[in-house]
């Protein structure tokens, strides 16, 4: 507690900078989520306060990031558009999938996986970063121009057919659930179709029709029409904003150009009486638990987004630590990975209790914070307060706010977050594969993968097929490594320093197999050659293991039958130098004693040696 408050003064600007940089980003957020600003700024505020209050990172500001947000969004519209766009329906189930998120990475941290995100390779978070940049800056181009697809009759009407084929199919669903047979009593659904509203029908095809004019795919298809319906007062306001937010970083950085472009444009729109589209009101007082998260809950409704929700977890708590690395060197610190994402957990938990959407340790609000003094975890629980100040004060005013504006704001968001360093390798990384003809880069192909599937297909299963893909390729290198370090050759072709005395009249008795490096799945090809390789006239076959340190269950079992085939053949095996792993696995199913006896086991290549004296003849 005593240290909580070693620097008030330092930590008080630093809270209240970082927060009032963190304000324009939680309201865009939180209308680019489709849950509106409250939910941004819900979530800036409890997974700020909670974060810093229970992580293990003393300088970290947390809140709503592109990433997190850009995965949310994909689950926001998904519920909504199984709940028929009825967004307070769906809210519940969406609430869920972020609050599981939450205990998903408290668990992370409680049993010490925090070391292990490290280990995600560099090309699936390259791609996926710069996926979140185009996605973001795609997405931004509708609100940008003025178009909403539910404002255009024309193109809501086309879905009109398919508007009225969904309320029918409701219709029966209903009538299944309650246990009414429709042959049997037509009449009943006849009445119900015929109290099937105009206006029914014009909220499923509204629905449809966001629906399929959102994402980068959804966009792109109804980008003639925006271009035709284009507002100019809503694009001078997006590209005045952009303007301003770069413009202003060249007079100065001490203040945060995105709150001037807001504050500046906003004042404009206003002032002016310009008739532009503001965002959504934000609910003045203090959030509320949103109970209808338990009193709601349905098993069904979260089992598909099981896996997302893991995915908003480990992203989270990628971006978050990745931060916490940045403010480790800024500070000359250390950060305690695991205490982190069981703040951040906690910080996401109980931001989903409130309707606040996800987020992460963010990496400007964290260095603006360091940079103005924030030193321990007070910072970050003020950058929280000072947001939930505003909403208290300004929620009235902020509800004023063009929505161009806030999408000018992610635009200079989506260029940011791109991952340049990346994309700008492509050209010098080895080209280490060949599809086809053509010589490639196993990680430009990994980067490229995410970056196309996660940008126009799904953000969580590109992730995935990502790791999947790297996984394959790191164990096809390493089984290629290791296969080339341990091929069968003949003693007299290659040996090793202690057997440079071996007698040379039974080199045709006895073969040397060497084994560089770990037996497993991926360097098993090679060993499976053995009995292949192994000269007739040998007798007797010695295995050196001094190096093979670890044995997987496809090597144990590639080995058992190699060692089966011998012993058919009648050739006695020595084992030489066995390590504790390996012998542990062959102990497991009887390899050793059944068909390597301990007494055929030698520390060193002299004892083998003796042995070999002793029982094999020179027979050629």
């Amino acid at each position: 507690m005593k240290k909580l408050f070693s620097n008030i003064r330092g930590d008080f600007f630093g809270g209240i900078t970082a927060g009032i940089v963190a304000l324009p980003l939680a309201i865009a957020f939180g209308v680019s989520s489709g849950l509106g600003p409250s939910a941004g700024l819900y979530g800036a505020i409890f997974i700020s306060f909670f974060a810093a209050l229970f992580g293990g990172t003393s300088t970290q500001i947390s809140g709503p990031t592109a990433p997190m947000t850009a995965v949310s969004m994909v689950v926001i519209a998904n519920i909504i558009a199984v709940n028929d766009g009825d967004v307070s329906k769906a809210l519940p189930s969406i609430l869920t999938v972020f609050l599981l998120a939450g205990l998903i990475q408290i668990l992370l941290g409680v049993i010490s996986l925090g070391k292990y995100i490290k280990y995600i390779p560099y090309p699936v978070v390259s791609g996926f970063m710069s996926a979140i940049g185009v996605i973001i800056l795609v997405t931004q181009i509708l609100p940008s121009i003025g178009y909403n697809a539910k404002e255009d009759v024309e193109f809501v009407n086309q879905f009109k057919p398919q508007a009225q084929e969904i309320i029918l199919e409701n219709i029966l669903k209903d009538e299944a659930r309650e246990g009414i047979l429709v042959l049997e009593d037509f009449k009943k659904t006849i009445e119900r179709a015929e109290k099937i509203q105009p206006e029914d029908i014009l909220k499923e095809s509204k629905t449809l029709a966001a629906k399929n004019a959102s994402g980068v795919v959804g966009t792109l298809k109804v980008l003639p029409r925006a271009i035709i319906n284009i507002n100019w007062l809503e694009l001078i306001l997006a590209l005045g904003t952009i303007f301003i937010i770069y413009g202003f970083k060249r007079i100065t950085t001490s203040i945060p150009s995105t709150l001037v472009a807001l504050v500046v444009m906003t004042g404009i729109s206003v002032g002016f009486g310009l008739n532009y589209k503001p965002i959504e009101e934000i609910p003045s007082g203090f959030p509320t638990i949103n109970f209808s998260i338990f009193s709601q809950f349905n098993i069904a409704n979260i089992t598909p987004y099981v896996f997302t929700a893991l995915t908003l977890a480990l992203l989270g708590a990628i971006d978050s630590l990745l931060t916490s690395v940045v403010a480790d060197n800024m500070t000359k610190t250390k950060h305690n990975p695991n205490k982190e994402l069981i703040g951040q957990g906690i910080g996401n938990s109980i931001g989903a209790l409130f309707g606040g959407i996800p987020g992460a340790g963010a990496t400007i609000r964290t260095v603006v914070n360091i940079n103005s003094g924030g030193k321990t975890k007070l910072s970050g629980m003020i950058a929280g307060i000072m947001l939930l100040i505003i909403l208290l004060a300004l929620g009235p005013v902020a509800s004023k706010i063009p929505a161009a504006v806030l999408a000018g704001i992610l635009v200079t968001v989506g260029i940011g977050v791109m991952d340049y360093k990346g994309l700008k390798a492509i050209p010098n990384l080895p080209k280490d594969i060949k599809v086809g003809p053509v010589k490639m880069s196993s990680e430009v192909i990994i980067m490229l993968v995410v970056l196309l599937l996660s940008t126009f297909w799904n953000l969580v299963y590109a992730v995935g097929i990502g790791l999947v893909i790297a996984s394959l390729m790191f164990m096809k290198k390493i089984g290629d490594l290791t296969a080339k370090k341990s091929d069968v050759l003949p003693l007299s072709e290659k040996n090793w320093a202690d057997e440079k005395d071996f007698p040379k009249y039974l080199l045709e008795e006895v073969f040397i197999k060497h084994i560089n490096g770990p037996l497993f799945f991926g360097s098993t090809n090679e060993l499976q050659q053995l009995a292949k390789q192994i000269p007739v006239t040998a007798s007797t076959v010695i295995f050196r293991m001094d190096k093979m340190q670890y044995l997987d269950q496809s090597g144990l079992y590639v080995l058992e039958d190699i060692l089966v085939d011998l012993k058919k053949d009648r050739k006695n095996v020595l084992f030489v130098h066995l390590q504790e792993q390996p012998r542990y696995m062959m102990e497991r199913i009887d390899i050793i004693p059944d068909l390597i006896p301990e007494s055929t086991i030698f520390d060193s290549f002299d004892d083998c040696l003796q042995w070999v004296l002793v029982n094999v003849k020179d027979e050629y």
